[in-house]
């Protein structure tokens, strides 16, 4: 969201605004006046720019969290690259997510910890428009993605005869999805300026220098924020979840080809003991049929539920920058509050949590799908490999009619739950 932006750190961690306020150890803040300009600078840095013990444990985690996002999501790019059998409509758009994860871990996690822990911006004023703009064209393509990969599942498995997804039309909308983002979000770079807290030290140290928007009235910035967190986040994610729910009740909650009490009905004219002795082909052929649907089935529910959960993560990690940005630059708050270092730790957090959530997205992928797993194993590890080895058998060297035998059967017997007893033998 917008409230992912370096400059929601720069609230002081302690209650000092002029020289003569006292900080958190009742001590008088030292000011330019009373000593020489080295000893005021190296008293800021000792007091307020070295990090603090707790600080400590923000930095190993926002370097966990890069690690793990950069690592992951690049994995799962070079899977379906390299595995062209997935290249399907859901797997490009999960790719341009991991995409959007990427850029935003590159190019604005560095800079946002740094402004969190010292609370400086230092990269000038060119970055000081170019890292924030990146950071909510991040936001809004993972959003559009989201919305685009909620739309396609939603007309595949409820409206299958409207609309037809193919892998063009995927990679036609994720470039819809980057050009617009980009230019939605251009009056972010627009307003974005560098500022100091500390006027007389202006020339002298680019300490307590502030990135943050400059707006020419205070009711633009309220417009603003309220429609972005509007456009980017409620609207999406009310559609989204309403996408989801029908989606949910198609799959789990109806009696579709491939459930059990469909399938069931099917089994019982294909079970040994019915069939006379010259319909074996056409008995086979039907098994076959039905564990087609058996698989389709399993396929959209496992599909449906990984991508629930990274509608699920991504709510949930936005959520308080969202509310804690609207909070700021649509009602004012924050500016005069006594509780500075609550607030700083509010928005340190919600930040970490914006991140975390790019880390999360490729465990979710691999758990919950087997992205990473199958694409970047080594081929022994990888279904349907074929030893070569002295003495070894996989299950492709086993004759073709037996390994289909055993798929069918089992995979129906399984979701029929029927007795052990009138279960096929395997062997």
């Amino acid at each position: 969201m917008s409230g992912t932006k370096p400059e929601h750190a720069f609230l002081p961690r302690r209650n000092w605004s002029s020289a003569s306020e006292l900080n958190g150890t009742q001590e008088p803040l030292l000011s330019p006046t009373d000593y020489d300009d080295e000893e005021f600078l190296r008293y800021l840095w000792r007091e307020y720019l070295h990090p603090k013990e707790y600080e400590w444990v923000l930095i190993a985690g926002y370097i966990i969290v890069f690690v793990v996002a950069l690592v992951g999501n690049v994995l799962v790019c070079v899977a379906v690259w390299k595995n062209h059998h997935m290249r399907t409509v859901t797997n490009y758009f999960i790719v341009n997510l991991s995409l959007a994860d990427v850029l935003v871990t590159i190019t604005c996690l560095p800079a946002t910890l740094v402004v969190d822990i010292t609370e400086t911006w230092f990269f000038g004023q060119s970055l000081c428009k170019v890292i924030p703009y990146l950071q909510t064209v991040s936001v809004s393509v993972s959003v559009l993605t989201l919305s685009c990969i909620a739309l396609d599942r939603w007309y595949a498995i409820c409206h299958p005869l409207m609309f037809k997804s193919t892998a063009k039309r995927a990679r036609n909308s994720i470039v819809v999805i980057w050009i617009v983002s980009c230019i939605i979000m251009i009056p972010q770079a627009i307003v974005m300026e560098c500022s100091t807290m500390l006027p007389g030290l202006g020339n002298k140290t680019t300490l307590f220098t502030v990135c943050e928007e400059r707006w020419g009235g205070e009711i633009y910035p309220k417009m603003y924020h309220t429609c972005f967190f509007l456009v980017t986040y409620i609207a999406p994610l009310c559609l989204m979840v309403l996408a989801y729910l029908q989606i949910f009740r198609k799959l789990w909650c109806r009696q579709i080809p491939g459930t059990s009490s469909v399938v069931q009905r099917k089994w019982k004219a294909l079970q040994p003991a019915s069939q006379p002795r010259g319909s074996a082909p056409q008995a086979k052929s039907r098994i076959s049929a039905v564990a087609a649907e058996i698989k389709q089935i399993r396929a959209r529910r496992k599909t449906a539920r990984m991508l629930m959960v990274v509608l699920l993560v991504f709510a949930i990690c936005y959520l308080p920058i969202s509310i804690l940005n609207v909070l700021k630059r649509v009602f004012g708050m924050f500016t005069h509050t006594e509780d500075r270092e609550t607030v700083y730790a509010w928005f340190t957090f919600s930040h970490w949590l914006v991140y975390a959530n790019s880390a999360a997205n490729p465990i979710i992928y691999n758990f919950l799908s087997g992205i990473c797993t199958w694409g970047c194993s080594p081929p022994c590890c990888q279904p349907g490999w074929r030893s070569e080895g002295r003495g070894r058998a996989s299950l492709l060297n086993r004759p073709r009619c037996f390994t289909q035998e055993i798929t069918v059967f089992s995979s129906v017997a399984t979701v029929l739950q029927v007795p052990c007893e009138r279960r096929p033998a395997l062997l």
